[in-house]
């Protein structure tokens, strides 16, 4: 199930907002378990066994960790059995067609019979709530919070439907008032407008995906469905160009949905983009793309790593590594892989000389920002390396095929730019504040009304597309 469906927007939602604020407040957390369990056993139902048993024992491994004197040896193999749990089914699910295929590439290229092999399907979700899991055991190692006491509140933590299948990842300090307090949570659902302030934050996302990356990504399917056989260079930079734009208004809505479901009810998830492709730096970029990603991938990996603390070539080199896990969290395939080395050439080369360069071009910076991440999502979007040299190739060569872009898509194109930058126009920053604000938004409830009303139209009318980062 996805927010963008009608099933999620007349069904499933108005029934969990209704029950969720008419139970007394100590229960509401025991109905949005069920709705969460509900809502991922809809997608995935031959998974959710595995995902409860799963977290049930990490629980108490972790609480049992919690409990141990720190000096015990008990307590750091504790840790390490959580790790390699939450570590072992990702690897199992998500990563281990690709390792036997692989292999087996190698075995028929050195003249070995392939092994036979049964393809794992992947469960949704298992990137996210795999490094939450992970994210909740080792600070608890580290005494940053202590063990939650029920293993239904850890349940909820990692498994509530809002942020359970594409983030943003949050860590349990972030939500923890809110979990086990609920006369807190209470309180805050009584607000004045902050239950509205939550609707109008998922009317924006909802428009986001609808209007917008939808929009898109339907030119863009029908130009990729050929393999690019009678592209013409106009169509070639339009699913570049078009597709750079409708991942970032796809998966931001999303998150801008998740934050406003968690208002409802009463949870403060963190905000996870923030007008990425005004970044001035690749470095920068990443301090304002899927925020809670690049914050995970510093804290448990770059710093574990060593970080800048071992030398500057170990600083380089624990760079470059923790984007070619960032790739390879995204997908286990080896463009994925390609897509996080490409932004880890990067993010070393500013370091090394390019930043002090990109210092004097002031806001032109983002032109070579864009640049190199649109041509990112090249390969990240692209199967194989075949699909990806012919779109690169169609992009520089010009050809007598004929250009179906419609004013319907430059249109839409043109909208995710403008707003994209919104920033950099006069006064934009300024707008940008008042209208993500609480109290400048309850004034223009009627638009984001509309935006909602809109949108819902359109699904109703013609379906849906899935997330983009559902397959991650």
């Amino acid at each position: 199930m996805v927010f963008s469906s009608a099933w999620f927007l007349f069904g499933f939602l108005p029934a969990f907002l209704v029950m969720y604020h008419a139970v007394p407040r100590r229960q509401q957390n025991t109905v949005l378990l069920a709705f969460s369990l509900l809502f991922y056993a809809w997608g995935a139902p031959l998974f959710i066994g595995i995902v409860v048993a799963s977290l049930w024992a990490n629980f108490y491994i972790v609480r049992a960790m919690d409990g141990a004197e720190a000096s015990s040896s008990f307590r750091q193999k504790a840790m390490w059995l959580s790790v390699v749990l939450n570590l072992g089914l990702l690897g199992v699910f998500k990563y281990a067609n690709f390792a036997v295929d692989n292999l087996n590439e190698l075995l028929v290229w050195g003249g070995s019979l392939p092994l036979e092999w049964t393809p794992i399907a992947l469960p949704v979700g298992i990137s996210f709530f795999t490094f939450q899991s992970l994210s909740y055991t080792l600070d608890v190692y580290n005494r940053r919070q202590a063990a939650l006491d029920k293993p239904t509140d850890f349940l909820l933590f990692i498994l509530m439907f809002p942020q359970l299948i594409a983030g943003p990842i949050v860590r349990y300090t972030e939500v923890a008032d809110d979990l086990t307090h609920p006369d807190r949570r209470a309180e805050s659902t009584r607000k004045p407008g902050v239950f509205w302030d939550g609707f109008f934050r998922f009317a924006l996302g909802l428009g986001k995906k609808v209007l917008l990356a939808n929009g898109l990504a339907e030119p863009i399917e029908g130009w990729m469905s050929d393999g690019f056989g009678s592209l013409s260079q106009a169509e070639a930079w339009a699913v570049v160009l078009g597709y750079t734009f409708q991942i970032y208004f796809d998966f931001s809505g999303y998150s801008d949905m998740a934050i406003g479901l968690g208002k409802m009810m009463g949870y403060h998830f963190p905000e996870n983009f923030d007008h990425p492709y005004t970044s001035l730096s690749i470095t920068e970029f990443w301090r304002r793309w899927h925020m809670t990603l690049g914050r995970f991938m510093r804290e448990y990996v770059y710093v574990p790593l060593g970080g800048n603390r071992l030398g500057v070539g170990r600083m380089y080199l624990n760079l470059w590594l923790v984007f070619l896990i960032s790739g390879l969290w995204h997908g286990a395939a080896w463009n994925f892989v390609f897509w996080g080395a490409w932004h880890g050439l990067f993010i070393v080369i500013e370091r090394l000389f390019l930043g002090r360069w990109l210092a004097r071009w002031g806001r032109g910076a983002s032109m070579y920002t864009f640049a190199i991440v649109a041509f990112g999502w090249i390969p990240f979007q692209m199967p194989d390396a075949v699909s990806a040299g012919k779109l690169f190739n169609a992009l520089w060569q010009p050809t007598d095929a004929h250009s179906s872009i419609s004013f319907g898509f430059i249109a839409v194109l043109s909208i995710s730019a403008l707003l994209s930058y919104a920033r950099f126009w006069p006064g934009g920053e300024q707008l940008a504040q008042r209208l993500f604000s609480r109290t400048d938004r309850m004034a223009l409830r009627p638009l984001w009304l509309i935006v909602f009303l809109i949108s819902a139209a359109y699904i109703v009318a013609g379906g849906f597309n899935p997330f983009i980062y559902f397959r991650f």
